[in-house]
């Protein structure tokens, strides 16, 4: 069984009717005659043989019959011109019936299994072209009817003047056709029947066998009419323009009402003319292209058997050259072509006929001998005459399909921007003629992949057949279930309709691009997937990538169409798809002009037409617009972030700060009592509180939420209650920029006590649509039952929530000047107790009841006791004389010491009660100061050469203001085992701007190196620990006895110097350690390392600016004197000599090695010679070497700066120098450097007092050592 073609590869007959048939016709109520057979086609089981004899049966045998003078006008046409009017004529057809097909093909259930309408009028359109072509021969005439009617005067003779009458087709149409008379003998004709065959005899003996008499009734009146199927839509002929004689003759039939798709005609006479087709076809038409087919094919054979090896030898030798096959009628093909063509058809400069080659291709595929036509398309393919495109029709489904598809449409498709009509029209045909033979199994096999080929077909052009291309190739993949891909390819096609003004489909294929993007994929994904992305499988919203591409156009086009609420939804809902994740297929579709270029201006554009169309939807349906059901999809307010702030609260402050403040204050009272701390407070009646609400915009463009105010719910009444004893602010409308985020503040007051929730926010987004915003947050994820762990089950949503009471107990604090804090009691219940807790980096004191000042003469401040723990901060306890009752008020005094420059924040949480064992509440306050910074300072030490003291110290101080004096008060020194004393004295000047002043100290150790040795100890324990792995005891470390040492003035001693240095020492000890051991938990430092080390020195220096009224201090922390014998070696090489305990996680294992780095590297390991050589240099002697030679002493001072360790050296003198009491036999200079000092450092002590040796240290003089001795002689002059 034959594989039935598309009906453009069918034959084409062309039928050349004379005047009396076509009157007759007319007269009969019947159209012309090409349509009355026409409506005979295709004809059932149709047997054709090919060149091997093999019978080929055809289910279903198409033909195609025209009238030839159409064609011939048609011809004449440009064939660009033609093509544009084509695809004009489409598009037209489908803008006046699409919105019907639209209304019905949706109410459809099973959409995307059916065919859709505008497609198959896309496919009868293509399919119904018939005028030849210059590149191919399908619709080239194949037979030409000669049709007259006995009901002439002269039948014979209108015979001979259709015979003799002159084709007027161009030279590149086809001129072998078969000829054929066919003669119409109506009932009511002038001529008997005896006559009539008469008739047929002559005609027949003188133009051939390819005769016909049809005798046919043709009643009067017409029968009814007789359903027929619809014929082909073809392009109507071009308008005549000037009574041209080009123009086309007119349709006789035009001017009747015959309804569509019938023909008035007898049974008989549908019996009589199917009879005629049958036989024209099996006895005349198929047997002559037969016959055509064979000797068509010998000529192919012998031109094919013949190497071409063979002809370019010919051609080298002799200089001849092979001819092409010329395609011509033979002598058996005489009497089928009577019509010889004229002079100008065979003239050189014409274009040329399809060839035979060609044209036995095109016989062959219509035959049904497909192995004859395959070979001869794949020769043709291959000398690039075409076939790439009949031949996918007839080859078996493989890869190389594609590719001839692929060939087939570049040939067609020039390299420019914009297709040519005629190249879209060509590929439309191709793409048809694919789709409609090949099955819907193999057309959409992974293997032809053939919606692919729509697409390609479609190309770049923008007109109605290109985007219906797209949309057919669209639904395909629907049914192929790639709904990504259709989506898009219906988003193309609605792109390229919505130019050409067909909005109904446009609509439709935006719905569908729409409605495939929101769908979700059929793909099963783990149930972790969704706990890990903490998302629910139907929080699904679409293909986000491309929403926006869709919708924006959808919306924009039911705007234009009148339906302005659905515009103003999807406007609306354009918004929830912000320009951080703009569609890329604005990027994409380069073409689409609807599409804004710059992703970034897409929330504006979204937003005007929003705005423009919701203003038109209340401008025509007044203030009662149905917006009930239209809601914001996007979202301003974010609901962690708001929260509710009471009067007594500070807004000031990072939220972590007052944590830590409260985290101190519970480690402080967890030891004192078991009253917890109201951390959540009430509200009081009559005291306005505020919500604060935190506003951000994700869009890139601004938008304006007028009238935000808050929706309160209360228990203890409706929405009546709440009007009438809760007043809710309205705040001003609120503009929020690009991506800005900004937090508003709504006030609200209660005038009697309640329990309030605030549910949500409301505003008019834009000042065009109230919106309500929830403030509920997700509750937490419960997992206390297998049920709840196994399901994703949440707490109840979280509400703000406030209680409103009557007014009981209420701090307000403030601050006044020179540091007065005053505090009252706002509520109606007393206050016995009061506690500040400042940050753990905020210095403080709190003045008591009694204090005073106390001079320096008055108390020893020579020596301080410290138990060197770092103490963690506590909070201080506010002196009050009284309690404070109601409205009642008190002054405290505060002194602020600030160790750093720059503005800061001092924020205060104070905690306070009635009485003991009641509840505590809180308060904040913070204010903020700047430091500015008055000196500049420096320290240096180095190893003494004056026997009284083991090191020197020096102290630079620069006053770095610009106008102000500063004085310099006191300098005190603090360490736990050097003495200091000052080596100069105080200056009595203050210092200038840009003044520079030093004071230099000794130092000398105590002696004692208990507290060295103890300090230590400890810490090599600690941090051995802590190398191990093992527990950190909460043992403290040995207290120390701290010496100061002061260089002062005019010294006052006031009480809370010693504890600001304290807490200066403490905090700059707590920074230090948290940079050098991050790895160390900071919670653990107070356990492991001491406040002082007993090597270290302070100082402490007293300023005071009289012009401004200002004193203080400041703390200088950076000397420590003295030798160190890496008191942790042997830790660390325990540690690393252990067996190593390698962890599976390489970040631990790096953990690991970082901490026992920055442990080797501190100040507790440090390690140094302990010896210091000093050579006495400049000594100048002078001798009589008159009375033999000079012996000169050298003196070496070796000093060892260990307070722990002892030292044996051995001094070595170089012989070539000379040495400590060295005979010198001549006069001059003498270098002192040839020295090697060779250190052993000892253990401290030992069980049997034996020497072992801890470090062995080898020095010699600086090689810029400049030290000598000068000799002099006094015997010379």
């Amino acid at each position: 069984m034959a594989r039935v073609l598309p009906s453009s590869l069918t034959p084409h007959i062309c039928i050349l009717p004379s005047q009396d048939l076509e009157e007759l016709l007319q007269s009969s109520a019947l159209p012309s005659l090409h349509h009355i057979l026409q409506s005979f086609s295709p004809l059932p089981q149709v047997t054709t043989r090919t060149t091997a004899l093999t019978t080929v049966p055809h289910a279903s045998f198409a033909l195609r019959f025209s009238d030839l003078t159409e064609i011939e006008a048609a011809c004449r046409e440009d064939e660009e011109q033609r093509a544009t009017r084509t695809i004009d004529w489409i598009g037209d057809r489908i803008s006046r019936r699409c919105a019907k097909w639209v209304d019905d093909f949706e109410n459809m259930n099973d959409r995307d299994a059916a065919r859709t309408p505008w497609w198959d009028e896309l496919r009868r359109c293509a399919e119904g072209d018939h005028i030849p072509a210059r590149d191919e021969g399908w619709n080239h005439p194949m037979s030409i009817i000669l049709a007259v009617s006995t009901t002439a005067p002269n039948p014979l003779q209108a015979i001979t003047a259709l015979h003799s009458r002159t084709l007027d087709l161009p030279s590149w149409v086809d001129v072998t056709h078969l000829i054929y008379t066919l003669i119409i003998h109506p009932k009511d004709s002038p001529l008997s029947d005896e006559e009539a065959g008469a008739l047929f005899n002559a005609v027949k003996k003188q133009y051939g066998l390819h005769t016909y008499l049809l005798s046919l009734e043709l009643p009067s009146p017409p029968p009814p009419p007789v359903s027929i199927p619809a014929l082909v839509p073809r392009l109507p002929p071009p308008t005549i323009l000037n009574g041209s004689a080009d123009g086309v003759r007119p349709d006789l039939n035009t001017a009747q009402t015959v309804p569509l798709n019938t023909l008035r005609m007898s049974e008989q006479d549908i019996q009589q003319t199917a009879r005629f087709t049958r036989e024209f076809v099996t006895m005349n038409l198929v047997p002559w292209m037969e016959k055509c087919v064979v000797e068509w094919n010998e000529t192919y054979s012998s031109s094919r058997r013949l190497p071409s090896r063979l002809f370019s030898s010919t051609r080298r030798l002799f200089g001849t050259s092979s001819a092409t096959p010329v395609h011509s009628s033979t002598a058996s093909l005489a009497r089928s072509q009577t019509y010889s063509a004229p002079l100008s058809l065979v003239s050189g400069s014409m274009t040329p006929p399809p060839s035979q080659q060609r044209r036995l291709a095109e016989f062959a595929t219509i035959l049904g001998d497909f192995k004859l036509a395959v070979a001869v398309w794949e020769s043709l393919r291959k000398d690039g005459k075409g076939g790439s495109d009949i031949l996918p029709l007839l080859i078996a489904p493989s890869p190389a399909v594609q590719l001839h598809v692929s060939h087939a449409l570049s040939t067609i498709h020039p390299q420019v921007a914009e297709l040519p009509s005629h190249a879209q029209l060509r590929a439309l045909l191709y793409a048809v003629r694919w789709e409609s033979t090949l099955t819907i199994g193999d057309f959409l096999s992974n293997t032809l992949e053939g919606e692919r080929w729509l697409v390609w077909a479609a190309g770049n052009a923008e007109e109605p057949p290109a985007a219906l291309l797209l949309a057919h190739a669209a639904l395909l993949s629907v049914r192929k279930n790639a709904r990504r891909r259709a989506a898009l390819w219906y988003f193309f096609a609605a792109s390229r309709l919505e130019k050409c003004g067909i909005k109904p489909l446009t609509v439709y294929f935006l719905r569908r691009a729409h409605e495939l993007s929101i769908s979700r994929p059929d793909k099963l994904l783990s149930p972790s997937f969704w706990m890990s992305e903490n998302k629910q499988p139907s929080d699904f919203e679409g293909f986000d990538a491309v929403m926006s591409g869709i919708e924006h156009p959808l919306g924009r086009l039911l705007y234009t169409t009148g339906d302005v609420s659905g515009a103003v939804r999807h406007f609306l809902g354009l918004l929830r798809w912000s320009s951080a994740s703009s569609s890329p297929l604005a990027q994409l579709s380069s073409h689409t002009g609807d599409i804004p270029k710059d992703p970034s201006n897409s929330d504006k554009v979204f937003l005007e037409d929003f705005q423009v169309a919701i203003s038109h939807l209340k401008s025509i349906s007044g203030e009662q617009a149905r917006l009930e059901d239209v809601k914001l999809s996007l979202h301003f307010v974010v609901p962690s972030q708001t929260c509710i702030r009471l009067a007594r609260d500070s807004t000031e402050g990072e939220q972590s700060e007052w944590e830590t403040r409260e985290e101190i204050w519970s480690s402080f009272w967890k030891h004192r009592g078991k009253e917890r701390l109201e951390r959540s407070g009430k509200a009081a009646v009559e005291e306005a509180f505020w919500v604060d609400i935190t506003l951000r915009n994700p869009l890139d463009t601004e938008v304006t939420l007028a009238d935000p105010t808050v929706i309160v719910e209360s228990s203890s009444g409706d929405a009546a209650w709440i009007r009438d004893n809760i007043v809710i602010e309205t705040a001003e409308d609120t503009t929020l920029y690009a991506n800005e985020s900004r937090t508003i503040s709504i006030s609200i007051k209660a005038s009697k006590p309640a329990s309030l929730a605030i549910t949500g926010v409301a505003y008019d987004f834009l000042g065009l649509l109230p919106t309500v915003e929830s403030l509920a947050r997700r509750g937490r994820r419960l997992q206390d039952t297998p049920q709840q762990r196994q399901t994703i089950t949440y707490a109840p949503d979280v509400l703000l929530k406030l209680d409103v009471e009557e007014a009981s107990q209420e701090l307000a604090v403030a601050f006044c000047k020179r540091m007065k804090m005053w505090m009252s009691n706002a509520g109606s219940r007393d206050i016995g107790e009061v506690w500040a807790v400042p940050g753990p980096e905020d210095q403080i004191w709190v003045e008591p009841l009694d204090s005073g000042l106390v001079s320096a003469t008055s108390m020893a401040w020579k020596t301080w006791q410290s138990d060197n723990k770092i103490v963690a901060p506590t909070p201080y306890s506010i002196p009050l004389a009284e309690k404070l009752t109601a409205d009642g008020s008190t002054e405290v005094t505060v002194v602020l010491h600030a160790g750093r420059k720059g503005k800061q924040d001092l924020s205060l949480l104070f905690i306070y009660r009635e009485a003991q064992g009641s509840p505590f509440h809180c308060t904040r306050v913070t204010r903020s100061y700047e430091v500015v910074q008055c000196l500049q300072i420096s320290t240096a030490s180095h190893p003494s050469h004056s026997p009284d003291h083991s090191f020197s110290l020096s102290l630079d101080l620069s006053n770095i203001l610009s106008l102000s004096n500063v004085e310099i008060n006191q300098v005190t020194t603090i360490s736990a085992s050097w003495s200091c004393s000052p080596l100069t004295e105080l200056w009595s000047e203050p210092l200038r701007p840009s003044q520079s002043a030093r004071i230099s100290f000794g130092a000398t150790s105590t002696g004692d190196s208990t507290s060295v040795n103890a300090v230590s100890a400890f810490v090599s324990r600690k941090l051995s620990n802590v190398l191990h792995g093992q527990t950190i005891g909460p043992d403290d470390p040995p207290p120390l006895e701290l010496l100061c040492g002061h260089v002062s003035q005019t010294f006052t001693y006031e009480p809370f110097v010693t504890h600001f240095i304290m807490n200066a020492r403490r905090i700059a000890v707590s920074r230090t350690l948290a940079q050098i051991h991050p790895r160390i938990p900071t919670s653990s430092h107070p356990s492991i390392f001491p406040l002082y080390n007993p090597l270290s020195v302070d100082f402490v220096i007293s300023w005071k600016i009289p012009s401004e009224q200002r004193s203080g201090h400041i703390l200088v922390s950076e000397i420590t004197l003295g030798a160190s014998h890496a008191a942790l070696r042997e830790v660390l090489e325990g540690v690393e000599s252990a067996k190593v305990k390698r962890s599976m996680y390489a970040e631990t294992q790096r953990e690991k090695v970082e901490m026992l780095q920055a442990i080797r590297d501190s100040e507790w390991n440090a390690e140094m010679s302990p010896i210091v050589v000093h050579v006495k240099d400049g000594l100048v002697v002078e001798h009589d070497f008159s009375q033999g030679a000079c012996m000169a002493p050298v003196e070496f001072t070796i000093r060892n700066h260990s307070l722990t360790h002892p030292v044996r050296f051995v001094l070595r003198l170089d012989p070539r120098q000379p040495s400590s009491s060295c005979v010198l036999l001549v006069r001059g200079t003498y270098a002192l450097s040839g020295w090697r000092l060779e250190t052993e450092v000892g253990e401290p002590s030992t069980e049997d007092d034996s020497w072992q040796v801890r470090h062995h240290y080898e020095q010699r003089a600086a090689a810029d050592d400049s030290s000598s001795i000068v000799i002099s002689d006094l015997s010379q002059p």
